[in-house]
């Protein structure tokens, strides 16, 4: 089932505290490169493109034409690039065989039913064209530092998407896997800021948490800043790629 939408609150947090920092996102931008088409002409999909900042990055990194498709009107409405597009995954305001590639970050766990999203990406993408997933997919998220100081969040894994099952949603739309790889990034450059600038509702599994859960996690994460103030934050997420 869906997780959770974005009202302003939630969208409000993700705006403010969910972009990985330029410098931390080398490794993304060269294991992308390996899977997407690039150069002018290409259309991609960036898929729940949230407030922007992936169709912004790519379309600066491969100088395609990025499609962002966002359901929640409090994300558009925080969006950086120009002409985000209202729609949902399961019924996509776009043309049949159009896109080169589609792009889905930290969205398959928000799709309730993805046989029928992978339905509509094998409409609207050509012959051939990648879909690329960037995940914490379930009894997969031992890289994410986060989980460290909030352990109990784990629980809220287990009712995400496995690898498996998200490749058994897309077969069933023709789709095979041909790739799957831990990516690390840097995703806060210190630990102190990250535990600063830390917003709740801006993280499924920590707004999923009951309150003494996650007050439990906020002290353990503010001792480890204590300790190690300037240590960056490095975390590793999956791609998934199919064909």
């Amino acid at each position: 089932m869906a997780m959770m939408a974005y009202d302003a609150v939630s969208a409000a947090a993700f705006a403010a505290t969910r972009h990985v920092p330029v410098e931390g996102l080398a490794s993304w931008r060269a294991v992308v490169a390996r899977h997407l088409p690039a150069g002018p002409g290409v259309r991609v999909l960036d898929l729940g493109a949230g407030t922007g900042a992936w169709a912004t990055a790519f379309r600066s990194w491969y100088g395609v034409d990025v499609v962002a498709v966002e359901p929640s009107a409090e994300m558009r409405a925080r969006s950086a690039y120009p002409g985000m597009v209202a729609g949902r995954a399961e019924a996509l305001p776009l043309a049949a065989a159009d896109l080169d590639g589609a792009w889905l970050s930290t969205v398959v766990h928000h799709l309730p039913d993805l046989p029928v999203v992978a339905a509509e990406l094998r409409r609207v993408l050509r012959p051939g064209a990648p879909v690329l997933i960037r995940s914490v997919f379930a009894g997969r998220a031992g890289g994410v530092t986060l989980f460290r100081w909030f352990p109990e969040a784990l629980r809220v894994l287990d009712g995400y998407p496995s690898v498996a099952e998200v490749c058994a949603a897309f077969e069933s739309a023709g789709f095979a896997p041909v790739a799957l790889a831990p990516v690390p990034q840097v995703s806060a450059l210190s630990l102190r800021a990250a535990v600063d600038g830390l917003r709740r509702a801006a993280h499924t599994p920590l707004a999923l948490l009951d309150d003494a859960d996650y007050d439990r996690g906020l002290r353990r994460m503010r001792a480890a800043a204590e300790r190690t103030p300037h240590a960056p934050v490095v975390d590793t997420m999956d791609l998934l790629v199919l064909r």
